[in-house]
């Protein structure tokens, strides 16, 4: 059973909330960050890419750059950036996107549902990204991003949120990309009993983004709780900040790949290889955007080709080597491209859907990377099947949008 509860956020009052909210921490360079913040001092990129406040040159990975996250929090506690609801409570998120609209429940999720399995995981970490996050959340003493999480689609808490959106929200504003953003507070006590109780009866979340700082909370409270002759399992350090939406509303875009060069072959020797595997046609439309699964683009010296999988190449019977992803890096990644860890490689580069293809053709056209492959997106049942099996997808398969915002709502440790 998924274990939820509420809590006391740190969050910005009304007015500030459009001039706080900034994107995920991780879907920026830090050059990106500067301009973003430049000119705006509330916004919540001075707490998590703290950097942009420091020189150029420092590394973002070393303790000023923690220390200095900490001392923006406190900063904005003190100017009531950020005020802290005085009761506990659930919150309601609503993001639009064109015609995409999803909705979720904001809650603290716990550590032991993550370290059980409760909460199923798809992908592996890296050791350096979250040890970056542990420093990070431990230093702030704060989860200051959310986990975006999914689950089966219940129809009595869908019931239950859309009775809380029907009413006046708390922020409704209309970000500079376009995305709206809706935030809802749950105060009724017998509304949050009945919703930490029905979830109570889902056996399983999935982690759709944030592996991370999941990973992250875990090794957080592991070392309080080490650290705490009188731990109870009641501490804050014990949860830790999630969004949850349910599987319907979830918008998977493709996670696609660029490669520096063409592992020493010529292109007529590349193409080749490739053939043993693919069928290859010239894009019948520039540039190629896959319509299903088992077809991809691939943009090579100005133009763009159209790659099926040849049926040999792989088992449609294993859900792990049936995936996009998976059959391009077993078939073209790894045995021609010579990519045999995409997760350290660095001649492979991974740019997230919403990009489009325009920066795929920029990224081969400027000269830095050689080929580009785009994929169909993985779907949210490939993601939950493979987590129910308790596998591990290639990495960089899913890429979600819209992105959460972080800043509106803080869930502090202590």
């Amino acid at each position: 059973m998924a274990i939820i509860k509420p809590f006391r956020a740190l969050r910005p009052p009304r007015e500030l909330a459009d001039r706080v909210a900034a994107l995920p921490y991780d879907v920026m360079s830090v050059a990106e960050a500067r301009q973003m913040a430049a000119g705006n001092p509330c916004s919540f990129l001075h707490v998590s890419r703290p950097e942009i406040d420091l020189a150029p040159e420092i590394d973002p990975h070393s303790e000023p750059v923690y220390r200095k996250g900490r001392e923006n929090l406190e900063r904005f506690i003190g100017e009531r950036v950020l005020v802290q609801d005085e009761r506990e409570c659930y919150y309601v998120y609503r993001q639009r996107m064109g015609a995409i609209t999803q909705t979720g429940l904001v809650v603290c999720a716990g550590v032991d549902d993550y370290e059980s399995g409760v909460i199923k995981k798809h992908e592996l970490t890296r050791a350096d990204k979250e040890e970056d996050r542990v420093r990070h959340i431990d230093l702030l003493d704060a989860n200051d991003e959310p986990v975006f999480y999914t689950c089966r689609s219940v129809p009595e808490i869908n019931a239950l949120i859309a009775g809380v959106t029907a009413g006046e929200p708390e922020y409704d504003f209309v970000a500079t990309d376009g995305v709206a953003h809706t935030f809802w507070v749950i105060r009724d006590r017998a509304a949050i009993d009945r919703l930490t109780a029905l979830f109570a009866a889902i056996p399983t979340l999935y982690v759709a983004d944030g592996h991370h700082r999941s990973a992250a909370a875990s090794r957080v409270r592991g070392a309080r709780k080490a650290g705490n002759p009188t731990h109870s399992g009641a501490e804050e350090y014990n949860f830790f900040l999630t969004v949850i939406f349910p599987d319907a509303e979830l918008h998977i875009m493709p996670y696609n790949r660029v490669v520096k060069d063409l592992n020493g072959l010529s292109i007529a020797e590349f193409m080749a290889k490739v053939a043993f595997r693919f069928e290859i046609a010239p894009a019948a439309s520039s540039p190629l955007e896959p319509v299903g699964r088992h077809q991809f683009g691939m943009f090579l010296d100005g133009k763009w080709y159209e790659l099926t999988p040849k049926e040999e190449s792989f088992n449609e019977h294993d859900a792990v080597a049936r995936l996009d992803v998976s059959i391009l890096q077993d078939n073209l990644l790894s045995p021609v491209l010579g990519i045999r860890n995409p997760r350290t490689d660095q001649r492979i580069h991974f740019v997230g859907g919403i990009r489009g293809t325009a920066e795929l053709e920029r990224l081969v056209n400027s000269g830095e990377y050689e080929v580009a492959f785009v994929l169909y997106p993985t779907s949210i049942g490939e993601l939950m099947e493979l987590a129910d099996a308790d596998k591990i997808m290639p990495p960089k398969s899913t890429w979600f949008e819209p992105k959460l915002r972080s800043g509106l709502f803080v869930h502090l440790l202590s």
